[in-house]
């Protein structure tokens, strides 16, 4: 290292500059580019210590450069230097590899965004391309701007809501108790409570996870809680107009364990299950109770974020029903987010994050949803335009043919309607005029306490207080105002800051990314000398939370909110509605919410001096803080709950699906296998027809000998077609007969057996196609659209071997039917992923599921709600009201032997010796449930 010593000194000397920076607060860059100091080195340390947060990085110098021992000094220096050089190295290579994946992958999406637009033959006509320019409900669907949707006639909804993660309770919220309990907790309890006050509402079910787990409140664990109202005395509850609104726990996943929501992956299935059980007991209730003959469907399944946006698209595809759906923090914007960063690879943060199955939830979410509610148009310009299954341009093409009934070749996207977040004005306590000033003082002994756990951390109390919300997570940029806040001292002299970081009890026990944050605000607070002037209080309840904003309104302070992105920006309402002045975030909602409210300023949170110099500015002319408060108080009714509401279900009407009809089941209740008390599925595919044969036949014999009596019935699952699987039994000697129904076509149909005549020797066997399936499943087929489309496709995918290159994908009419287009593949060696398939078709707008099977020598492409387990959930004959117990088993027919799985519920094959068995134990069946039809 002899040769590098004045390498090594000059980024030395840098970080010693940047630790001085940091404490002195004069200092406005480290670049002093506008005295013409501009160094390299400092530049390039800059650059490290603010994209990696190395803060630790002075200290380290600071203690080597006390070390008496120069050559442990030397040695702790070199150390340090080769860190930061690692470090933007890193940084650097995730960019480039970055860079790289998007110059390949853009062009190709262009093109094919392009294909599906040169498919409209027609364009739009003058008239609606004028439209268009300014009008997002030509663009999306539907928007709060302007004059409301008329409302038509309601009675009697019932509405369903899934949150499947946090900690979900009505009272006491313990907002911030760890990163998966925040706003998204209080935004879908609040809405199930308004929701249940709006007229023409009778139920309000919110579903999300039971929670059995030690150390967490046994409220968690209660199958059923009733959420008290809002409204006050008037409530429709004390009327008796309507039923309420309840948290509904579903148990799934482990029993006695909380899991996080990147862990709730494996089984949102369980609870699909679970959840299907209660809305079809719940449906029947409520058409008693309110005195129909038939049940009363939920209008609308709302799934909020991507796990429970997966389970509402299972929900909405096994009853037929209507989905919504609210993405919260989207996936992929948060996958940007880290990107940009450069701390970790792709790789590293799906690892992490299960980034890669919440982008595809999120992804099958547009699939099924008939609207997505965003808060701003923002996000969905920026935001949900990211995702193949959503473009702005073709959803404006295809909504403006719509209104003209014009042919859209198979095509569809989902309605995107802006609704703003809706706060509880129950909690407004105005307790000063427009100036600021107590109308009515209280005695000191009535201040909220809350108020004295914050005081007691200032020097003086009697400062402007600015006041911040928000988790420890890096995202919120808790730091950055840190040390806007400690680097600027008017602001210090000025004011004082009040941190609300969630509870905690102990950092060592919090999660280790928001220890870490927690740890740098408090470092910085020590390294700028902030005691006296920064409040950090370890606990606060939710029902506190409007008493500490109205302790920073009577001091005369403002509200900040500094995340790099917010999504809803529901602490800026709240903040207005308590008549608090705000400096925000100028990326995401917050944009939207202050042209409404014009109550502050928006800066960029990545300039911290902007930050310093908007709340000096702020706090420091009366006449702008007066301002911007009466704006606030005078505009904060558009993002009233009732507002929201009402906005709300002016959509959901919309979708013409509040009463589903009633299936005709007089053909099935004629079936043998209505009368089953145990159905035994047998999900076999293989690439060999005597394999299947094989498999097919010990199972049942195994089965069999499991002393099941005549109540047992056998179903076929497979992706064979009904002459398929006709000519495989009969010659094996086994009769169709043997089954009660074949799900079949990849699921797409099912077939009922039975004989023509009255006994069976005179007779031949008849399949007799369930009707009412096919009608369910036809929602957003693209029939001849999509078939000429993979057709296209199918012409594309080639072997080569040279120069020459051979078609691997044919079209197989043999094997297709009229929900499922099947295509023969020559050469599976050489078959493109899956996933791209499906790339392709979400950006063409064609909503379907595509999969390989038979070894991958077949590809069926059959609707999004056709599977064979979708097939299993949405046959009233095989998922009665109450399901006893489903026990899954692994058969080997080469050994005889089967085991039991912890997986459940899977009836996904893989080809070979490995049978799948789904055992039915079915409860009291009752009166029969009917699937609606769309």
């Amino acid at each position: 290292m002899a040769g590098n010593d004045n390498w090594i000194n000059s980024y030395l000397d840098a970080i010693l500059d940047a630790g001085k920076a940091a404490i002195g607060g004069d200092r406005p860059s480290l670049l002093l580019r506008e005295r013409g100091h501009f160094s390299p080195a400092r530049y390039f340390v800059e650059e490290v210590i603010t994209g990696y947060d190395e803060t630790d990085l002075y200290k380290t110098w600071l203690r080597a450069n006390a070390m008496r021992s120069p050559q442990e000094r030397n040695t702790r220096l070199e150390n340090m230097t080769w860190r930061i050089w690692n470090l933007a190295r890193k940084k650097k290579e995730f960019e480039k590899e970055e860079a790289c994946r998007m110059s390949k992958r853009l062009p190709e999406t262009e093109k094919t965004r392009a294909d599906a637009t040169a498919d409209m033959s027609e364009d739009l006509f003058e008239g609606e391309k004028g439209e268009d320019a300014g009008d997002p409900s030509v663009a999306y669907g539907d928007s709060t701007t302007g004059s409301s949707p008329k409302t038509s006639s309601i009675d009697k909804l019932y509405i369903v809501l899934i949150s499947l993660h946090g900690l979900v309770r009505g009272e006491n919220m313990e907002l911030g108790r760890d990163s998966d309990t925040g706003g998204q907790v209080k935004y879908v309890v609040e809405l199930a409570k308004a929701l249940s006050s709006s007229p023409g509402v009778y139920r309000v079910d919110l579903l999300t996870r039971q929670i059995l787990a030690p150390n967490f409140d046994r409220s968690y664990g209660e199958p059923a809680e009733l959420l008290v109202p809002t409204t006050g005395k008037n409530s429709k509850q004390e009327r008796g107009e309507n039923s309420g609104a309840y948290i509904i726990r579903i148990p799934f996943g482990p029993k006695d364990k909380y899991l996080a929501k990147e862990q709730l992956w494996p089984f949102i299935q369980e609870f699909v299950d679970g959840a299907l059980s209660h809305i079809v007991r719940m449906s029947k209730a409520i058409g008693e109770e309110i005195g129909f003959r038939h049940p009363v469907w939920p209008a609308v399944i709302h799934g909020h974020y991507a796990s429970a946006g997966i389970a509402a698209a299972l929900l909405s595809g096994s009853l037929n029903l209507p989905m919504a759906f609210t993405g919260h923090f989207l996936g992929k914007d948060k996958l940007e987010g880290l990107l940009k960063q450069g701390r970790q690879t792709r790789e590293q943060i799906n690892m992490t994050y299960k980034i890669m199955c919440r982008i595809e939830a999120e992804e099958l979410s547009l699939d099924a949803s008939e609207i997505v509610i965003a808060s701003t148009r923002q996000e969905i310009e920026e935001q949900w335009n990211l995702y193949d299954g959503f473009e702005v341009i073709l959803a404006r093409k295809l909504r403006a043919r719509v209104k003209r009934g014009a042919n859209c070749y198979g095509r569809f996207m989902p309605r995107m309607v802006i609704i703003p977040p809706g706060v509880e004005f129950g909690h407004i306590i105005h307790d000063f005029d427009m100036d600021g000033e107590e109308e009515n003082p209280s005695p000191a002994s009535e201040d909220p306490p809350i108020w004295s756990q914050i005081m007691r951390f200032f020097t003086n109390p009697r400062k402007p207080m600015i006041l911040a919300v928000a988790r420890p997570y890096p995202e919120k940029n808790i730091t950055t105002l840190v040390k806007a806040f400690g680097e600027c001292r008017p602001l210090r002299e000025l004011a004082n800051l009040t941190l609300i970081m969630g509870n905690r009890e102990a950092i060592s026990k919090m999660h280790n990314m928001s220890a870490a944050v927690l740890t740098s605000v408090l470092t910085l607070i020590d390294e700028y000398d902030l005691y006296g002037q920064v409040a950090y209080p370890k606990h606060h309840k939710h029902s506190e939370v409007p008493d500490i904003y109205r302790l920073a309104a009577r001091t005369k302070g403002a509200f900040v909110n500094v995340a790099y992105f917010e999504q809803f920006g529901v602490t800026l309402i709240e903040a207005a509605m308590n008549g608090l002045p705000i400096i925000a975030t100028k990326n995401g909602a917050p944009v939207e919410i202050n042209q409404v409210l014009n109550n502050g300023l928006l800066v960029d949170p990545h300039d911290q001096n902007a930050i310093a110099d908007a709340l000096y500015k702020l706090l420091s002319d009366k006449q702008l803080w007066s301002r911007c408060r009466e704006n606030g108080l005078k505009n904060i009714h558009q993002f009233s709950w009732p507002e929201h509401c009402k906005n709300y279900l002016s959509r959901i009407l919309t979708l013409g699906l509040r009463s589903p009809a009633i299936g005709d089941r007089e053909e099935q209740s004629n079936t043998r296998i209505s009368r089953r008390k145990r159905i035994v599925v047998v999900s076999v595919d293989s690439g060999s027809k005597e394999d299947l044969v094989r498999i097919i036949r010990n199972a049942i014999e195994v089965i069999r000998t499991q002393n099941m009596s005549d109540s047992t019935g056998f179903v076929l699952s497979t992706s064979l077609t009904i002459s398929e699987i006709h000519s495989l039994l009969v010659p094996a000697g086994m009769l169709p007969t043997d089954f009660d129904a074949f799900i079949c076509n990849s699921g797409s149909n099912i077939y009922y057996p039975s004989y023509s005549g009255e006994t069976p020797n005179n007779s031949k066997i008849t399949f007799a196609l369930d009707q009412n399936h096919q009608s369910h499943i036809e929602y957003r087929w693209g029939g001849e659209g999509l078939r000429k489309y993979l057709v296209k496709w199918a012409t594309s995918v080639v072997e080569r071997k040279g120069r020459t290159e051979r078609q691997i994908i044919f079209e197989d009419p043999e094997h297709s039917s009229t929900y499922c287009l099947a295509f023969r593949v020559v050469n599976p060696n050489h078959l493109p992923p899956l996933k791209e398939l499906r790339k392709l078709m979400r950006i063409q707008s064609l909503r379907c599921n595509a999969l390989y099977n038979h070894s991958a020598t077949r590809l069926s492409v059959v609707p999004i709600h056709a599977s064979r387990s979708q097939a299993l959930r949405e046959k009233s004959d095989l998922h009665p009201p109450t399901i006893a117990k489903v026990r899954f088993s692994i058969f080997n027919y080469e050994t005889g032997q089967h085991r039991p799985s912890n997986c459940q519920n899977r009836t996904n094959l893989a080809p070979g010796v490995v049978l799948k068995v789904l055992v039915y134990t079915l409860g009291d069946r009752g009166t029969q449930r009917c699937s609606p039809r769309r």
